[in-house]
């Protein structure tokens, strides 16, 4: 039997957290990467973040829990097995809410602004548009690139076009790849969310195709026009590492049905993790050396 701290863990998916890692794109991609008090707001707003989408999962695992039974994973997730109980879940869910956000206003009004935005954008999300065919995964993706937007907003700077850009298509990537795995996994059984209905893997295969071409085309375009760019024009170097990372995922999601759980892949495929540190550090090395 899990302990209660297993337990709680697991209710606030604190896995999922790797995808509020994106905060730190705009300390790395301004050089502010070692600058003391800026990587300690921005840690504090990733934290802030994750409390917050935590908050959210236990909304919405409450809210799906008796679809939640028929998933092959989702089913062991402690609303949904049974092991934690509604009244507990909310209490605790306003809980990380609430003081999350009152955290937000005292580190800074901007991030603060957009941490409501994206409590109450996911709250309308759990309820309603995750039923909306194309505007769900839609939904999701803005909120990938709220994460990476509130990194900019807490370090006070401009928020790149090409941040909002390349954050967008990407995440609309992964997420195409997860709805493909759910249909796939759950077909047999006709037990799933509606939504799923409204998809087909022919039309997923189609946009997963969209949504690859144009996040190497973006990312290839802010490497060698962007402002950034223009500075450091070595960065074009770093699309290989882009371009792998994609195939990559795709092999995952295709040969290996890997795609329900993203973050998973992020950290725990070890060519994965090679290759984004790699990614990373011929980034910082190309910012970073004047």
């Amino acid at each position: 039997m899990k302990s209660r701290a297993v337990v709680i863990y697991e209710l606030l998916r604190v896995k999922q957290w790797v995808k509020n890692l994106l905060i730190f794109g705009a300390l790395l991609f301004t050089a502010n990467l070692f600058e003391p008090v800026l990587f300690l707001k921005t840690l504090a707003g990733f934290f802030l973040f994750s409390f917050a989408a935590s908050g959210i999962y236990i909304i919405n695992d409450i809210r799906d829990a008796k679809e939640d039974k028929y998933h092959p994973e989702k089913k062991l997730r402690p609303i949904a097995s049974g092991a934690v109980k509604n009244d507990f879940a909310w209490a605790i869910s306003l809980l990380l809410i609430i003081s999350s956000l009152a955290s937000a206003y005292i580190l800074n009004f901007g991030f603060f602004v957009l941490l409501c935005s994206y409590v109450v954008m996911t709250v309308f999300y759990t309820f309603k548009l995750k039923q909306v065919v194309i505007i769900d995964i839609f939904i999701v993706s803005a909120g990938f690139v709220m994460r990476a937007a509130a990194g900019a907003l807490i370090l006070n700077v401009i928020i790149s076009p090409w941040l909002i850009i390349c954050t967008s298509l990407l995440a609309l990537f992964v997420i195409l790849g997860k709805r493909r795995y759910e249909i796939s996994t759950l077909a047999e059984s006709g037990k799933h969310r509606k939504i799923l209905d409204e998809y087909s893997i022919p039309l997923l295969d189609q946009m997963i195709s969209v949504a690859t071409a144009s996040t190497v085309i973006a990312y290839s375009l802010y490497t060698f026009t962007s402002e950034t760019a223009a500075k450091h024009n070595l960065l074009m170097f770093t699309i290989p590492f882009v371009l792998y990372g994609i195939f990559r995922y795709l092999y995952l999601v295709h040969k290996k049905s890997l795609g329900g759980s993203p973050e998973q892949i992020f950290i725990k495929d070890l060519p994965m993790i090679i290759n984004i540190a790699l990614w990373v550090t011929a980034t910082a090395l190309i910012l970073y050396t004047k």
